[in-house]
């Protein structure tokens, strides 16, 4: 069973069950809500996610037990992430709230409000490996209001001849923003690819004001 036919399902029930149960919409989210948080107390959530409005639209913050593993920006499809997610990584997926994205979403507001240059939460780096990761783990040393390109980056990975790699390895960033790989151009300065589109890696070097 898929995560959407799972969702389909649980509203199923929850409409039967409000034939049977007499409460308002408040009481069926605060039920909702309730549930949700005593699964993740009792270990029984592997990835926890949130929605969070920005000035880029809505994204959805998922994070594990060791830290922020998917930010999915407005251009992806969140339903079909999570298909994935719970392919590479667990199953055990649930609407709720942590400290890790409590932390994420207010670190957040606070970069796009132009008050802070990085970020602080714990990162889960299960869905990168290899030279994929490197080049991840270069792109974060990139400064705010920087940029550097898919070469320079490729060198500090170790690889230099392995543009074309680690150009792939950006555009599927599993955690925009948090790890910058919006910074990195391509060597003749054109914006190159990016996960959430064009327009949101110009918006986002514009308010760094690095383009």
């Amino acid at each position: 069973m898929t995560i959407m036919e799972r969702q389909q399902e649980d509203r199923h029930l929850e409409s039967l069950l409000r034939d049977v149960v007499p409460a308002s919409d408040e009481e069926w989210a605060a039920a909702r809500a309730g549930f949700a948080a005593r699964a993740a107390s009792e270990g029984l959530v592997d990835i926890a996610f949130e929605d969070h409005e920005t000035p880029l639209g809505r994204m959805r913050i998922n994070a594990t037990d060791t830290g922020i593993l998917r930010i999915i920006l407005p251009a992806e499809n969140a339903e079909e992430v999570l298909e994935d997610l719970a392919r590479k990584v667990s199953g055990r997926i649930l609407g709720v709230s942590t400290p890790a994205i409590t932390t994420t979403r207010r670190e957040l507001d606070e970069y796009f409000d132009g008050r802070r240059r990085t970020f602080d939460v714990p990162l889960d780096w299960t869905l990168t490996k290899a030279f994929r990761r490197e080049v991840l783990h270069a792109t974060a040393l990139i400064p705010y209001g920087e940029t550097s390109s898919y070469r320079k980056v490729a060198t500090a990975a170790g690889r230099p001849k392995a543009v074309r790699a680690a150009g792939s390895a950006l555009a599927n960033n599993p955690l925009p923003i948090l790890v910058p790989c919006h910074r990195v151009l391509r060597s003749d300065g054109a914006l190159g690819q990016y996960l959430g589109g064009v327009a949101a890696k110009t918006q986002l070097l514009t308010l760094e004001k690095a383009i």
